[in-house]
């Protein structure tokens, strides 16, 4: 794996959660920088040779104008952690979470020019079809598109495609919503053949789970922190392929690097966080795909603020949301990454 990659986590586990363990082994092998974003409940006596463990003081103390807007007890604090691999150089970064247990390949090199199948102009396009036979969706998926036909993976072209976004997937306990883990069953693991390119008027949502990044899809990370929190990184996906779309962009799609052992979730409270997603994933989607946005990277920052300022039009996203992303942009000005 690259030197320059990072590694970023968010968690109010303790230092001797097995998870945490294992990157932390792994990462001060390869010499990986290691960062978990802590918050308010977190332990005051974490300490994990190999990672960078940042509590709410020492957050503040990094100095970023967005750490003063962000809300506590949030997954938004993750986007600290983003900030801190880009000051330190980080040319990648991949983000994961603190249920997902890395396997072997999940350690290999990530390469940013990729041979897949390029899914364009095809709609919504449920990803998981194309690495299982099993009945199941990802979390985000538009439900009116549901029972759409999947069309096989042998109708689209193979080529080469640039992605500085890459979505693995997760086996045992993929990510997906409340009804499908209230109505369908688990474990699940998916094939490990398919590679799959989602470029423009393609939709899929991505998830944080098992995520890489490429510098120049750096201003893309942005977590929101005023909506469900469910939705935070699904409705980031929405934003990042949108903008991706501008930039001849390909979202990679590849099979699971890291196997899930869930923590403890209620069901049905999730199933509430996710009502704003059911009934306007599609919605927001279709505004996304309507607006006028800008080519290249000096016009991503501007294009990610005009993407919110959608997403609040709409009354899903909190208004209070645009000073963050301004804050955000402003951070990564500052970083050089704009």
């Amino acid at each position: 794996m690259h030197t320059s990659t990072a590694l970023v986590i968010t968690s109010i586990a303790g230092s001797e959660h097995p998870v945490l363990n294992d990157y932390a082994v792994k990462c001060r092998q390869q010499g990986i920088p290691f960062y978990v974003m802590g918050d308010r409940i977190s332990p005051d006596n974490f300490q994990l040779d190999g990672c960078e463990f940042y509590s709410l003081q020492r957050q503040r103390e990094t100095g970023f104008r967005l750490v003063n807007e962000l809300p506590e007890r949030h997954y938004g604090r993750k986007n600290i952690g983003y900030l801190l691999a880009i000051q330190n150089g980080a040319r990648i970064i991949i983000e994961t979470d603190d249920d997902n247990y890395a396997r072997e390949d999940f350690w290999h090199s990530r390469q940013r020019t990729i041979q897949a199948h390029r899914l364009d102009a095809a709609g919504w396009v449920n990803v998981y079809a194309h690495f299982t036979n099993a009945n199941i969706w990802p979390r985000g998926f538009a439900l009116e598109h549901l029972q759409d036909h999947v069309r096989p993976l042998q109708e689209f072209p193979i080529g080469e495609i640039d992605a500085p976004i890459q979505q693995g997937l997760a086996d045992e306990n993929p990510d997906v919503d409340a009804i499908y883990r209230l109505t369908l069953p688990l474990p699940l693991s998916f094939d490990r053949t398919a590679s799959v390119a989602l470029g423009k008027g393609t939709w899929c949502p991505f998830n944080s789970q098992n995520t890489t990044w490429f510098e120049d899809a750096f201003p893309l990370l942005y977590l929101p922190s005023h909506c469900s929190f469910r939705m935070t990184d699904i409705w980031r996906s929405f934003v990042a392929q949108r903008i991706a779309w501008e930039n001849n962009w390909h979202i990679w799609f590849h099979p699971a690097t890291v196997y899930q052992e869930r923590n403890m979730h209620n069901l049905m409270r999730d199933f509430a966080d996710e009502i704003s997603g059911y009934l306007n994933n599609k919605k927001i989607a279709d505004t996304l795909a309507g607006l006028p946005l800008q080519p290249g990277k000096v016009h991503l920052g501007d294009n990610l603020l005009r993407c919110y300022e959608a997403l609040v039009g709409l009354g899903l996203v909190g208004e209070k949301e645009l000073a963050l992303v301004e804050a955000w942009n402003a951070d990564l000005t500052e970083l050089g990454n704009r």
